[in-house]
């Protein structure tokens, strides 16, 4: 490829609306160009980055015996009522009418597509296992489109969903693809870790993110540096602490604690560790009849460590709060205990609460809470003496570094991360909602065993920009760098011995099936040098007339700080020796 035959388009500043790096640099680099909030142009640097992703995700997926196919971005709003998606969705879920006035929707996923096509053709147990994937653009109506292709309106995702007979061949199919996620990501030449996941509103059993490590991700990653534990925030277990409860060594006193509603304030007043303090968090689940009224409210305490924090997931997995929670409003708290938040606590409620203590919580003696007056709080309570028992004790906290490790083999650390794939073992939550079926050995009818399994395409050039950078611009891995290598020819224009050498070893490349480009553009070193930094061709070789003379030209990593001379006649073994794809 010649420059002056592509489309270089690079920019001195980033728009004012690119708030990441990735966004900023894929923007100055000329790599994607906004059309509207959370819609992207992929300009020609941009998507051959995005089509070398695709290459390899395709090339693995095949490996592991899936099946591509393609399915509508218009879908029939039918299907995603059978599943009660089409109602239980929010407004990301992009409704559309066609001329008739059908509902479609744009998809966003496509568990009920592919699940129609299992119903369809999947009928005998003999046609089993099968994999169907697709690499196709999805919809999500973000109320805050922001980030660029990190969380986008439109964008691209290899979505693949598994059928089996069984559930124990549903987890062999879940593993094939684990272990084919680990092949891709491998292959993309980032670092990243498999984690232990939630399912969240998809639904599901077995689930693991696959997160690109990066300062500037959304994500906590758990895990243990000493042994292989590794999960996300939302499902990292918080161990019970060792040993019995302390017994009370200090009266219950209530204390003045003027303008200070929060444990950090409280802490500091009285000149006590954080951990001495418990927060209160007031909840409400209602119970709705079948008109959709609210018939009755439940309120509930939880209480956590001051320096811990709540656990949402968790949360909504406990008895009572599996079918959803709210926050109590103002008023129900004041119903409840007589005063507003900022000074609450489980003594002396006005109301019955139900009372969800942390596993810490359940431990701790001599502890400081609200008092359920303004500007006061109560020191040295203790359970059993100054309350009853909490009425359940639960992990509803995140784990915080330095925490066991669950698998017993060290203690916790924490690090950032992106989600650029998630694999689900659903079971037959989508086939038993749409009667998909097939006649399995004894003649009768029986719902799939499914999987799903994604890859964030697009987002994943963001998350390797977050994580592969410096302040000149982007340093791609050479798997899906737009090009391998960029060939710099100084005075090309101007020389006769510069302009033959840049072509000859350009041909020479290309015959050996390197992906290179070659600037022939005729612009200054300088100018040349800062374009190809900034999008982040991994390879450099420069050629000038002064060191064409002895028969050398000058090779650069973009992660080198310097060049090194090496002889021309060398130049493309060396190159070889160096390229990681």
């Amino acid at each position: 490829m010649k420059a002056s035959q592509f489309h270089i388009s690079t920019l001195k500043e980033a728009p004012a609306d690119a708030e990441v790096v990735s966004h900023r640099l894929m923007v100055r680099a000329g790599m994607i160009k906004k059309l509207s909030a959370g819609i992207y142009t992929y300009m020609p640097l941009g998507l051959r980055v995005i089509q070398k992703v695709e290459r390899i995700v395709r090339e693995e997926m095949n490996r592991a015996g899936a099946i591509e196919l393609t399915m509508p971005i218009v879908q029939p709003a039918e299907l995603w009522e059978e599943t009660g998606r089409f109602a239980k969705m929010g407004p990301e879920l992009l409704r559309i009418k066609d001329r008739h006035e059908r509902d479609f929707v744009i998809q966003p996923t496509s568990e009920e597509v592919v699940t129609d096509i299992a119903r369809q053709e999947l009928r005998s147990y003999k046609q089993l296992p099968k994999n169907f994937y697709q690499i196709q653009t999805k919809f999500r109506d973000e109320r805050r489109p922001r980030f660029g292709l990190m969380r986008g309106r439109e964008f691209i995702m290899k979505d693949a969903y598994s059928f089996d007979r069984d559930a124990e061949g549903a987890q062999r199919s879940y593993q094939i693809m684990a272990q084919a996620y680990r092949r891709i990501f491998d292959r993309f030449g980032l670092r990243y870790r498999a984690v232990a996941a939630d399912s969240g509103a998809i639904g599901g059993d077995l689930s693991e993110e696959f997160q690109v490590i990066a300062a500037t991700g959304e994500d906590a990653i758990v895990y243990c540096p000493t042994s292989e534990y590794a999960a996300n925030i939302e499902k990292a277990e918080a161990l019970p602490p060792q040993g019995p409860r302390p017994a009370p060594g200090a009266p219950l006193t209530k204390t003045p604690t003027p303008g200070r509603s929060t444990c950090a304030q409280v802490a500091e007043l009285l000149g006590v560790p954080l951990q001495r303090t418990v927060k209160s968090i007031v909840l409400a689940t209602d119970e709705i009849n079948e008109r959709d009224e609210i018939v009755s409210t439940r309120i509930w305490l939880l209480l956590l460590r001051g320096d811990h924090d709540m656990n949402e997931v968790k949360v909504g997995k406990l008895p009572g709060l599996s079918l959803g929670w709210r926050f109590a409003t103002e008023a129900e708290i004041v119903e409840h205990f007589g005063c507003r938040p900022g000074y609450l606590g489980p003594v002396g409620t006005r109301r019955p609460v139900t009372v969800v203590a942390d596993r810490e919580v359940a431990v701790m003696a001599d502890w400081i809470c609200g008092a359920n007056e303004v500007d006061h709080h109560l020191t040295g309570v203790n359970w059993g003496r100054d309350l009853p028992e909490p009425d359940l004790v639960a992990d509803i906290r995140n784990v915080v570094a330095g925490d066991p490790s669950p698998d017993g083999k060290g203690v916790l650390a924490i690090e950032r991360g992106i989600e650029v794939g998630h694999v689900f073992y659903l079971g037959t939550k989508y086939s038993r909602a749409m009667n998909a079926t097939f006649l399995d050995e004894d003649g009768k009818p029986k719902p799939f065993e499914m999987g799903c399994y994604g890859i964030g395409i697009t987002r994943l050039p963001a998350a390797a920009i977050e994580q592969n950078h410096d302040e000149r611009g982007i340093i791609w891995p050479d798997a899906i760098a737009p090009f391998t290598v960029v060939i710099c020819p100084i005075g090309m224009d101007r020389s006769a011995t510069v302009r033959e050498a840049a072509e000859r070893l350009h041909d020479e490349l290309v015959a050996q099936g390197v992906d290179v480009i070659l600037d022939d553009r005729g612009e200054r070193p300088g100018v040349m040098f800062a374009d190809w930094e900034l999008i982040g061709v991994p390879h450099r070789v420069t050629l000038g007339e002064r060191g064409l003379k002895d028969g050398m030209v000058e090779y650069q990593h973009r992660r080198d700080s310097a060049a090194t001379p090496v002889p021309l006649a060398q130049i493309v073994e060396w190159l070889r020796e160096r390229i990681t794809v």
